[in-house]
């Protein structure tokens, strides 16, 4: 009887689990949307919950308190493409290209673009993510290493601005462009900052 009651076990905690998971990922997904429409200050517990349809101790449970759950639903990896690994004069446009991917498959990357263009928390969250992902792509590839924190800047300021103007401020001369165009426009700008020699 003990091995039968195991194993009728076994799907309960496999079902417990998935449950688990289903409400951390409305939880989530809900928080996403909600820091993205009302920014950090304004969004709270209860309407996060309410949009996920779950009681906020839920929201408590999972996360503790609003800036464990800012974290955790802004939590991402760029999953940066080894520049180092393709031939030097092709690190602008895999840049774009990756960039272009990540921002129209991945929406927590626009949420954190709408909230830390009005949030201190939010800013510094986007400050860590390119600090530790594109400063070190940058420092693969550019001839000054001791210059690669300002390089990785200027290639974020075109790769934010773009995405401002095309996924959040949505300018129909930005939005209307094929990424074909933006590679093209962008790719060389790009490809200067990472590896021309310094002015």
């Amino acid at each position: 009887m003990n091995v039968s009651h195991s194993r009728s076990a076994e799907p309960a905690s496999g079902g417990a689990r998935r449950r688990s998971e289903d409400t951390r990922s409305a939880i989530l997904a809900a928080a996403r949307e909600r820091f993205a429409t009302d920014g950090y200050d304004r969004a709270t517990i209860r309407a996060i919950a309410k949009d996920a349809r779950i009681d906020p101790s839920m929201v408590m449970r999972y996360y503790g308190n609003k800036e464990g759950l800012f974290a955790a639903a802004v939590s991402i990896d760029l999953s940066m493409p080894d520049l180092a690994a393709l031939p030097r004069a092709d690190a602008g446009q895999a840049l774009v290209t990756h960039f272009l991917g990540m921002w129209e498959e991945n929406e927590v990357l626009t949420a954190l673009l709408r909230v830390g263009a009005t949030n201190s928390a939010g800013a510094e969250r986007m400050q860590s993510v390119f600090r530790d992902q594109l400063v070190p792509v940058a420092r693969a590839v550019c001839p000054d290493p001791e210059q690669a924190a300002a390089r990785a800047g200027l290639c974020a300021a075109q790769l934010l601005g773009l995405a401002l103007t095309r996924y959040v401020l949505r300018f129909p001369p930005a939005v209307g462009l094929a990424r074909e165009e933006i590679v093209a426009w962008l790719a060389p700008t790009l490809q200067r900052y990472l590896t021309a020699p310094s002015p």
